[in-house]
């Protein structure tokens, strides 16, 4: 009898890279009747979105927002800077450097893609030699993919900067920062960044819907020089609008406005140093664990290196079918909802089940992680997947060190 009981008393816990954990004070601030949206605080409230937007992502630079998803943010970036027949290079660690590759793709440029795999990051003498190797500099734009969700593969961002300006190239550098802004440190302006785009259902702890794309005056004088943009995707009118509407080029996400607005707030009353140092203190503890269960068992961090892992998502394998397993036993017994492999296997391939993913973005602190680690170690054993012993103890003491 013991065996089928559900223990999901309380609040349940989702532990996927995205959407995160919403705070209690964005989703009451959302939850409101529909303002007026052609005047009042809603117009206001938008124009103070702008320079908190900015200090997240340490920047000067334009910023445009739009009603969509991170794909959204792609086509975004792409649609203003991009166009038929140009030609992008594309260094991938992992499934959303691909995606974004295959929506310029859908636009009607040609990819030059460097696939460095799913397990390391960036081979920068690589990406040099193909810059170097574009002589009439046909690359008009490196889609960099900072933090990989897929993977949890975290790219050196100003480094590459540093390639493109030692080889003399002109292409756009543009970061996606999907999953680490608000997590890992990005500085865009110091890093040298021409075009960054977010969403704001991971590190900024607002419910899918929003997306932004960041943009320097170089970026600008390209996207003035492009023969036609798209109305909508135009980031020109987002960016300077003489009336609220051109924001978004229509109506309003207005209670996504209301939840950004408390989210910002809670993001600069912490600091960004401060949020950066949490996220890296948590992901430490959780880095402590899986090591520790490795020692005695099949589960590996999917990156080696710590300097190469983000702070925001850990990619993880576990010999099939114990992943899809593990992730089973914890929502269903626990309420604990763990993310899948998303990327590391075909789909219908038996390996699929042995990759999964967790989330440690945003609104998360140590108590939650804790309780994140003894759910997966509670799984392990009652699965009897081999495991090592002292992950709790390990992860402990890493939050401990604060």
């Amino acid at each position: 009898m013991t065996s089928s009981v559900k223990h999901v008393g309380g609040r349940e816990y989702l532990a996927i890279p995205g959407p995160s954990v919403m705070p209690d004070a964005v989703l009451q601030a959302m939850h409101r009747a529909a303002p007026n949206i052609y005047a009042g605080e809603i117009v206001d409230i938008a124009a103070s979105l702008v320079p908190d937007l900015r200090r997240v992502a340490q920047t000067e630079s334009h910023v445009a927002m739009y009603i969509g998803n991170g794909h959204a943010a792609w086509e975004a970036a792409l649609a203003n800077t991009v166009a038929e027949g140009d030609t992008v290079l594309v260094p991938a660690t992992g499934r959303f450097a691909h995606g974004w590759a295959e929506m310029a793709e859908g636009l009607g440029a040609q990819t030059q893609i460097i696939d460095h795999g799913k397990r390391a990051p960036w081979d920068l003498e690589q990406i040099a030699e193909a810059l170097r190797a574009d002589t009439a500099h046909r690359i008009k734009a490196v889609l960099a993919v900072h933090v990989d969700t897929s993977t949890s593969i975290r790219n050196d961002v100003a480094a590459l900067r540093g390639v493109l300006d030692d080889v003399g190239h002109p292409a756009l550098l543009m970061a996606d920062c999907i999953a680490s802004l608000g997590c890992d440190r990005f500085e865009m302006d110091r890093w040298g960044v021409d075009v960054m785009v977010a969403g704001c259902q991971k590190g900024l702890m607002v419910p899918p819907g929003m997306c932004f794309v960041f943009f320097n005056d170089k970026a600008d004088a390209v996207r003035r020089a492009m023969p036609r943009v798209s109305r909508y995707w135009d980031w020109s009118p987002r960016a300077n609008p003489e009336e609220f509407f051109m924001y978004w080029n229509g109506t309003a996400p207005t209670h996504h406005l209301y939840g950004l607005r408390a989210a910002l707030d809670m993001i600069h009353a912490e600091g960004m140093e401060a949020i950066w140092s949490r996220h890296e203190t948590l992901a430490r503890a959780i880095w402590a664990a899986c090591n520790a269960w490795a020692s005695g068992g099949p589960l590996e961090l999917n990156v080696a290196e710590p300097a190469h892992r983000s702070c925001a998502v850990t990619a993880l394998r576990l010999e099939a079918p114990h992943a899809t397993a593990l992730r089973d036993w914890t929502e269903a017994r626990l309420g604990l909802t763990l993310g899948i492999g998303l990327g590391m296997a075909p789909p219908g391939d038996p390996a699929w089940h042995g990759f999964f993913r967790l989330g440690h973005m945003g609104h998360v602190n140590g108590q939650m992680i804790m309780g994140l680690l003894g759910g997966i170690e509670a799984g392990l054993t009652a699965l009897r997947v081999p495991h090592g012993r002292n992950a709790l103890a390990a992860a402990a003491a890493e939050i401990a060190k604060v």
